[in-house]
Protein backbone atom coordinates (compact mmCIF):
# COMPACT_ATOMS: atom_id res chain seq x y z
CA UNK A 1 0.00 0.00 0.00
CA UNK A 2 1.21 3.33 -0.79
CA UNK A 3 1.72 5.37 2.45
CA UNK A 4 -0.16 8.76 2.17
CA UNK A 5 2.87 10.37 3.74
CA UNK A 6 4.84 11.10 0.21
CA UNK A 7 1.31 12.97 -1.17
CA UNK A 8 1.85 15.06 2.27
CA UNK A 9 5.82 15.88 1.98
CA UNK A 10 4.86 16.98 -1.69
CA UNK A 11 1.91 19.40 -0.76
CA UNK A 12 4.23 20.91 2.40
CA UNK A 13 6.69 21.95 -0.22
CA UNK A 14 4.26 22.99 -1.91
CA UNK A 15 2.93 25.49 1.03
CA UNK A 16 6.66 26.53 1.82
CA UNK A 17 6.98 25.35 4.84
CA UNK A 18 10.59 25.27 5.91
CA UNK A 19 10.63 23.42 9.17
CA UNK A 20 12.03 19.88 9.85
CA UNK A 21 9.33 16.90 9.04
CA UNK A 22 10.23 13.86 10.91
CA UNK A 23 9.02 10.54 8.39
CA UNK A 24 8.72 7.22 10.44
CA UNK A 25 9.25 5.29 7.32
CA UNK A 26 12.07 5.13 4.65
CA UNK A 27 12.28 3.98 1.23
CA UNK A 28 12.24 0.02 0.71
CA UNK A 29 11.51 -0.26 4.40
CA UNK A 30 10.31 -4.13 4.97
CA UNK A 31 9.99 -4.20 9.24
CA UNK A 32 12.23 -5.93 10.94
CA UNK A 33 11.66 -8.71 13.91
CA UNK A 34 14.02 -6.35 16.26
CA UNK A 35 12.04 -2.82 15.99
CA UNK A 36 13.80 -1.64 18.61
CA UNK A 37 16.28 1.03 16.82
CA UNK A 38 13.28 2.28 14.69
CA UNK A 39 10.58 2.81 17.58
CA UNK A 40 13.31 4.48 19.70
CA UNK A 41 13.84 6.96 16.75
CA UNK A 42 10.32 7.49 16.43
CA UNK A 43 9.98 8.35 19.80
CA UNK A 44 13.14 10.80 19.97
CA UNK A 45 11.55 12.34 17.21
CA UNK A 46 8.18 12.95 18.49
CA UNK A 47 9.74 14.33 21.99
CA UNK A 48 11.37 16.41 19.34
CA UNK A 49 8.55 17.84 16.97
CA UNK A 50 7.19 20.66 17.82
CA UNK A 51 3.76 19.51 16.60
CA UNK A 52 2.82 15.94 16.12
CA UNK A 53 0.13 15.61 13.09
CA UNK A 54 -1.71 12.29 13.02
CA UNK A 55 -3.44 11.45 10.05
CA UNK A 56 -4.94 8.32 10.21
CA UNK A 57 -6.81 6.21 6.91
CA UNK A 58 -7.24 3.30 8.79
CA UNK A 59 -8.46 0.13 6.55
CA UNK A 60 -8.81 -3.05 7.93
CA UNK A 61 -6.62 -5.55 7.01
CA UNK A 62 -4.46 -3.01 4.80
CA UNK A 63 -3.37 -0.61 6.76
CA UNK A 64 -4.55 -1.20 10.44
CA UNK A 65 -2.37 1.48 12.19
CA UNK A 66 -2.82 -0.44 15.33
CA UNK A 67 0.16 1.07 16.82
CA UNK A 68 -0.78 5.03 15.70
CA UNK A 69 -3.75 4.30 18.99
CA UNK A 70 -0.86 3.85 21.31
CA UNK A 71 1.12 6.57 19.95
CA UNK A 72 -2.00 8.81 20.12
CA UNK A 73 -2.75 8.20 23.69
CA UNK A 74 0.81 8.90 24.67
CA UNK A 75 0.96 12.13 23.40
CA UNK A 76 -2.40 13.53 23.63
CA UNK A 77 -2.03 15.18 26.95
CA UNK A 78 1.06 17.22 25.25
CA UNK A 79 -0.92 19.71 23.87
CA UNK A 80 1.09 19.10 20.42
CA UNK A 81 -1.29 17.20 18.45
CA UNK A 82 -3.45 17.79 15.60
CA UNK A 83 -5.45 14.99 13.97
CA UNK A 84 -7.69 14.12 10.95
CA UNK A 85 -8.57 11.15 9.24
CA UNK A 86 -10.77 10.63 6.19
CA UNK A 87 -14.22 10.10 6.41
CA UNK A 88 -13.91 6.65 5.53
CA UNK A 89 -11.46 5.47 8.00
CA UNK A 90 -12.51 2.07 10.02
CA UNK A 91 -12.19 1.63 13.71
CA UNK A 92 -11.69 5.48 14.34
CA UNK A 93 -14.37 6.33 17.08
CA UNK A 94 -12.56 6.64 20.50
CA UNK A 95 -9.64 8.47 18.72
CA UNK A 96 -12.25 11.12 17.57
CA UNK A 97 -13.73 11.14 21.14
CA UNK A 98 -10.50 11.13 22.74
CA UNK A 99 -9.42 14.23 20.42
CA UNK A 100 -12.52 16.36 20.88
CA UNK A 101 -12.49 15.74 24.59
CA UNK A 102 -8.83 16.83 25.18
CA UNK A 103 -8.76 19.53 22.37
CA UNK A 104 -12.18 20.49 22.03
CA UNK A 105 -11.82 20.14 17.89
CA UNK A 106 -13.37 18.23 15.52
CA UNK A 107 -11.13 15.57 13.83
CA UNK A 108 -9.91 17.24 10.04
CA UNK A 109 -11.13 15.11 7.22
CA UNK A 110 -8.99 16.43 4.44
CA UNK A 111 -5.52 16.33 4.51
CA UNK A 112 -4.73 19.62 2.48
CA UNK A 113 -6.39 21.29 5.56
CA UNK A 114 -4.70 19.17 7.97
CA UNK A 115 -1.61 20.25 6.87
CA UNK A 116 -2.00 23.89 6.94
CA UNK A 117 -3.47 23.63 10.30
CA UNK A 118 -0.48 21.59 11.40
CA UNK A 119 1.69 24.11 9.76
CA UNK A 120 -0.58 26.96 11.53
CA UNK A 121 0.11 25.32 14.95
CA UNK A 122 3.62 24.44 14.93
CA UNK A 123 3.79 28.26 14.08
CA UNK A 124 1.66 29.13 17.02
CA UNK A 125 3.88 27.16 19.39
CA UNK A 126 7.07 27.76 18.05
CA UNK A 127 6.71 31.39 18.44
CA UNK A 128 4.99 30.83 22.51
CA UNK A 129 8.29 28.78 23.11
CA UNK A 130 10.54 31.27 21.38
CA UNK A 131 8.58 33.86 23.51
CA UNK A 132 8.95 31.60 26.48
CA UNK A 133 13.19 31.38 26.19
CA UNK A 134 13.48 35.06 25.02
CA UNK A 135 11.55 35.94 28.93
CA UNK A 136 13.35 33.05 30.71
CA UNK A 137 16.99 34.53 29.03
CA UNK A 138 15.55 38.04 30.63
CA UNK A 139 15.21 37.00 33.88
CA UNK A 140 18.40 35.00 34.18
CA UNK A 141 19.69 38.35 33.45
CA UNK A 142 17.88 40.63 36.00
CA UNK A 143 18.96 37.59 38.60
CA UNK A 144 22.23 37.66 37.56
CA UNK A 145 22.21 41.47 37.61
CA UNK A 146 21.09 41.67 41.23
CA UNK A 147 23.41 39.39 42.51
CA UNK A 148 26.87 40.87 41.46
Amino acid sequence: MKSWRIEAIEKIKKIGFDGIVYIPEYEGFQGRADYVNQAMWEREALTEATVIMFWIPRKIPNMPAFTTNVEFGYWIHTGKIIYGRPDDAEKIKYLDWLYKLEYGKEPINNLDLLLKESIRLCNELYNQNKYKTDQDKVKNKNYTNKNV
